[in-house]
């Protein structure tokens, strides 16, 4: 796996227009994304893009629910590609 970028800098992420797309439509906040790729509690490659990671965290703001944030770890800024709220890692983390 990609490692995060040196903490001490701030970490720099880019959107891809589906993932602002999704995330407005969802309500998913800007700071919750930053907040679950700067500490996620699970993190794990994608299956399907090797380029791909995602990133999971409870969000206390909406309930506790855990948030999934797809990320591309590759490119020299960190892309995010998708967030949502991740049912099937409700009580996982």
């Amino acid at each position: 796996m990609a490692e995060p970028p040196d903490r001490r800098h701030p970490i720099v992420l880019t959107y891809t227009l589906h993932a602002l797309d999704v995330m407005e439509r969802r309500g998913i906040r800007l700071e919750w994304v930053e907040r679950v790729v700067a500490a996620p509690e699970h993190r794990t490659r994608d299956p399907y893009d090797g380029a791909v990671e995602r990133f999971f965290a409870r969000v206390p703001e909406h309930g506790g629910r855990v948030l999934r944030v797809a990320v591309n770890t590759e490119s020299d800024l960190w892309r995010v590609v998708t967030a949502f709220f991740d049912r099937s890692m409700g009580g996982g983390l």
